[in-house]
């Protein structure tokens, strides 16, 4: 951004912020980001800061979880053979290590040896739910009961044959019920989004969800206030190791319980007993002398744990975080370090051939659709791998700023993934559409408002299209009819959260912005502006597109340098020609990003928009 849209503030300083800073003996502009963020009160913004297992909400609050408890200890009581069954990405792996590990130490504590098996599905040859053919083998194996972790919401199918086979179900999901058919056929189902449950936040993963089970198992199983203890300071925050993992990866918002699962578990991922989760994170290059942050986890811990999903056996996770074996744990890990190589070559592969599509739209007389629909057919030699349609989703949103639905297809079915914009409901323009079709457009989906899942027959992928542009523009305010009456979106508004002088950002403000940490859905990074920054130096070209910047206050109170990311402009192309020169004043927003490097590390600023003033 440089000469268009609007910068404006959050929040300027207020007797609330100043009332609050004193309080809890906060930098005043922290206070202000607390009370921005809906933290305006010394209780609430105390706890915010200091996030302890005793914020964790009580399980028994979870509709369904008594009976799903009970039957869960019935059935290890009675040696029973019990199933989880999960999914390929990193939050249904998570969730059946955590629900299988505390199965089994509550039947130790029973004194009894259980029979806790998993099935983690295919994503190419079962695809994603629950299957009725898998529930009808699980049967003639002897199981009689079945828990299934982060899917199953809207698996009715696979609920009718599993009671027409005389198998109990617990259905623990985050994903919302079918609106039309509300939850399947279960003996408990555990989902804080359905009908009838008051359980205080939403917005829990699908570990999460099967995370409160677990708690409810182990809290049972606790026969004495010692054993207590020992779950409280030991076992719990073990859990919130992968918990965290789980909950950073799956995107859902880090407030309310999620933010204590993240800071708890991102603390005690500092100390990786489990020789798998150590492993990985020396591939991942994580190091565990310093604060681990949700960028960590993002960038560098999930996108390993995902790649076995999308490219191979995801059941190598779950095997990865059970082993006890340092051999074993070392050749998963690299195993999984290997194929995060490949996922992302492939991924390269296909991001070329959407940036042409991409290219011809914006070329084409109507320009981009509100929502684009991107698929493997036309001019590529071999279509798309089904394992990377949701990562390049994602890309397709950061780079056109509107919702994306990428499709592979394969046998004459089309398999896809979809991503959303703030203030699209991406789930719901899919149910709209499938409504607009007499419920024949789609043969299967699901997710949530900003991603979604689904497949269909190919020949329906040009409806769809159609669709979902129709739908996206009316919610988006893009439709001739709006334009025609002035209803078109606003210019781009670059909404920060403080103002402050270079000379502002102290040690003391450094200190406690860290602890408003981890930054992630509902609780973003905050962004800052400085006005009227001098250049001290020539810009630096890095790469050809990105420049760093030596800049101080227009009073020289202050000084800081950064990098300004060339993800969508050539800040080098425009820094020769708008002839920056040292002296030259800008405005700059940014991130305030703290550099690890032993020699030349440091706090420094993470540019995403300059103003040339001069």
């Amino acid at each position: 951004m440089t000469d268009s849209g609007t910068w404006t503030a959050a929040a300027g300083p207020s007797t609330a912020s100043e009332e609050l800073a004193r309080a809890l003996k906060l930098p005043e502009p922290i206070a202000r980001l607390l009370i921005v963020r809906g933290y305006a009160d010394e209780t609430s913004a105390a706890k915010f800061l200091s996030p302890c297992l005793s914020h964790l909400h009580d399980p028994y609050a979870m509709h369904g979880m008594r009976e799903a408890v009970e039957r869960i200890r019935q059935a290890l009581l009675a040696r029973e053979p019990i199933l989880i069954y999960g999914d390929y990405d990193v939050d249904g792996t998570v969730a059946t290590v955590l629900l299988k590990t505390a199965c089994e130490r509550t039947a130790a504590a029973l004194g009894v040896t259980p029979d806790i098996r998993y099935h983690i599905p295919h994503r190419l040859r079962e695809g994603y739910g629950m299957r009725e053919s898998r529930i009808a083998d699980a049967a003639a194996e002897g199981v009689r009961l079945v828990v299934s972790v982060d899917t199953g919401i809207r698996a009715h199918a696979a609920a009718l044959e599993a009671a027409r086979l005389g198998l109990d179900l617990i259905v623990t999901d985050h994903h919302l019920p079918d609106e039309l058919n509300g939850t399947p056929r279960a003996l408990a189902v555990l989902n804080p989004n359905q009908d009838g449950c008051e359980y205080p936040c939403k917005d829990l993963c699908g570990a999460a969800v099967a995370f409160k089970l677990a708690q409810a198992l182990l809290q049972g199983a606790a026969r004495d206030e010692g054993e207590h203890d020992r779950l409280r300071g030991k076992t719990l925050p073990s859990f919130l190791k992968l918990l965290a993992v789980a909950t950073i990866a799956d995107s859902v918002p880090l407030t309310d319980e999620n933010r204590t699962i993240a800071s708890i578990g991102l603390r005690e991922l500092r100390n990786p007993a489990q020789p798998g989760l150590r492993a990985l994170m020396e591939f991942a290059g994580i190091d565990i002398s310093r604060p681990i942050s949700a960028t960590d986890i993002g960038f560098r811990l999930a996108p390993r744990l995902n790649a076995a999903g999308r490219m191979e056996v995801a059941s190598d996770v779950v095997e990865l975080f059970l082993t006890r074996d340092p051999a074993v744990a070392r050749t998963l890990a690299e195993k999984l370090h290997h194929l995060n190589d490949d996922r992302r070559a492939t991924e390269a592969n296909a991001l070329r051939e959407i940036e042409q599509q991409i290219e011809a739209l914006l070329a084409a007389p109507e320009g981009l659709p509100a929502c684009l629909v991107l698929d493997d057919h036309g001019t590529q030699t071999a279509g798309w791998h089904r394992g990377v349609v949701g990562i390049l989703a994602s890309r397709v949103v950061e780079r056109t700023g509107r919702p994306a639905l990428v499709l592979a297809h394969e046998d004459g079915t089309a398999h896809g993934s979809g991503r959303s914009v703030p203030g699209f409901h991406l789930l719901g323009a899919l149910n709209s559409a499938h409504e607009q079709s007499n419920s024949a457009l789609f043969s299967r989906f699901g997710g949530h408002a900003h991603a979604v899942g689904f497949a269909l027959p190919s020949n329906h992928v040009p409806q769809l299209r159609q669709l979902l542009a129709s739908i996206a523009a009316e919610q988006l305010g893009l439709t001739p009819a709006a334009e025609e009456l002035g209803l078109t979106p606003a210019a781009e508004e670059l909404r920060f959260d403080l103002e402050l002088r270079f000379a502002e950002i102290t040690p003391d403000l450094l200190a406690t912005l860290e602890q408003l940490a981890p930054f992630g859905l509902g609780n973003p990074d905050p962004l800052f502006v400085t006005r009227g920054a001098r250049l001290l130096t020539p810009p630096r070209i890095l790469a050809d597109r990105h420049v760093r910047l030596s800049l101080e206050d227009h009073d020289g109170a202050g000084r800081f340098s950064g990098v300004v990311w060339g993800r969508r402009t050539s800040w080098a192309e425009l820094s020769r020609q708008q002839n920056w020169l040292p002296g030259d004043r800008f405005d700059v927003a940014y991130h305030l990003r703290r550099n690890w490097h032993p020699d030349f590390g440091g706090w420094e600023l993470e540019i995403i928009a300059v103003e040339h003033l001069s």
